[in-house]
């Protein structure tokens, strides 16, 4: 459909979250607490944090969370009795203040998560989610969306994609059916099209890189120095792996306790030491090198041949979360030029 633009005021933002949760839907927000912002429900719109540039994790939780039943187990006298998880019972949700990098992401995630096989828990969820974002008024240097073919302002993935403006009231870009649906159902929270150009109101995010020129060296450069070279601060914690919006990597476990109990996904990282460890002993990825190298060509390797789709969205969060201060967009820039 064709985006239709209207405008909000944040009063009227904020009787539509009241309205939201009237419905029985919920509503996840960027929440600050202490010196990190985080997706949480909120109860009133005066709970949201703004001043931010991007939330600590990505709202990959929705769709993805960070563990999540696939079914139960019981044994019996009778024999052994399974229950799949009932995907009739995720709720409605209304993802607000999403970034438009994090609405990207979710691309990355459906390709991963239907490539070979459909799953039916992320889909579900995914289906039940409606995603508000907002555009970013401003940027760090951490930042690279638009060397990944995004922007501050872009409306891909979001269904609904809110830009500020100095007055305090909102340009409303309506780009879904879903967005188009929160827009008849509270005609009276938006107004007309106030006729504002957007970009003036949008952070500057420098072109760092060429995109093709890493998605062809990377490819092309397999055995290089330089991933040895970029991966000798590695201490394989993780960390850019739970942050990122589109890494995908889960481990399955079951959790056992008597006679009951249950099989779980949860989130993984290519970047851990046993994440490819054979039960025989040997680990094709045994130095972490490797597995830096794993990380990098996954995404700008791997998924643009197989899944047609980049898995990076240029928000910086790997680069911001990293310990031992582990620069992704220098590193590409590097791979760029390699």
């Amino acid at each position: 459909m064709d985006i239709e633009r209207k405008l909000i005021t944040k009063d009227a933002l904020g009787q539509l979250v009241g309205k939201f949760l009237t419905d029985g839907k919920t509503v996840l927000a960027p929440v600050r607490k202490e010196n990190i912002v985080m997706f949480a429900p909120i109860r009133d719109l005066g709970e949201m944090a703004t001043d931010y540039i991007a939330t600590t994790q990505s709202a990959k939780s929705a769709a993805f969370p960070k563990v999540d039943r696939i079914l139960k187990y019981e044994n019996t006298k009778q024999g052994p009795k399974f229950e799949g998880q009932n995907t009739g019972v995720f709720p409605e949700t209304v993802v607000l203040g999403q970034r438009p990098c994090d609405a990207a992401g979710f691309d990355s995630l459906t390709a991963i998560f239907n490539w070979d096989y459909k799953d039916s828990l992320y889909n579900e969820r995914l289906a039940r989610t409606t995603f508000v974002g907002i555009s970013c008024a401003k940027c760090d240097d951490y930042c690279f969306c638009t060397s990944v073919k995004g922007s501050p302002g872009s409306t891909h993935g979001s269904d609904i994609l809110l830009t500020e403006t100095p007055d305090g009231t909102f340009l409303a870009e309506i780009i879904t059916e879903k967005g188009k649906a929160i827009v008849e159902a509270n005609p009276a929270a938006f107004q007309a099209d106030p006729g504002v150009d957007k970009d003036k109101y949008l952070a500057d995010v420098p072109v760092k890189f060429k995109l093709d020129d890493v998605v062809a060296k990377s490819t092309a450069n397999f055995e290089h120095e330089l991933w040895l070279e970029q991966s000798l601060r590695c201490i394989g914690c993780g960390a850019c792996a739970y942050v990122c919006p589109t890494c995908a990597c889960f481990d399955i476990q079951d959790e056992t306790a008597g006679e009951k109990g249950q099989r779980v996904k949860l989130w993984d990282s290519c970047g851990f030491g046993l994440f490819t460890l054979h039960t025989s002993g040997h680990n094709p990825r045994e130095v972490q090198s490797q597995r830096w190298r794993q990380r990098i060509m996954h995404k700008f390797s791997y998924m643009p041949d197989r899944l047609t789709v980049v898995g990076c969205v240029g928000c910086g969060r790997c680069s911001r979360a990293c310990p031992v201060d582990m620069n992704l967009s220098e590193h590409l820039v590097n791979i760029a030029e390699a």
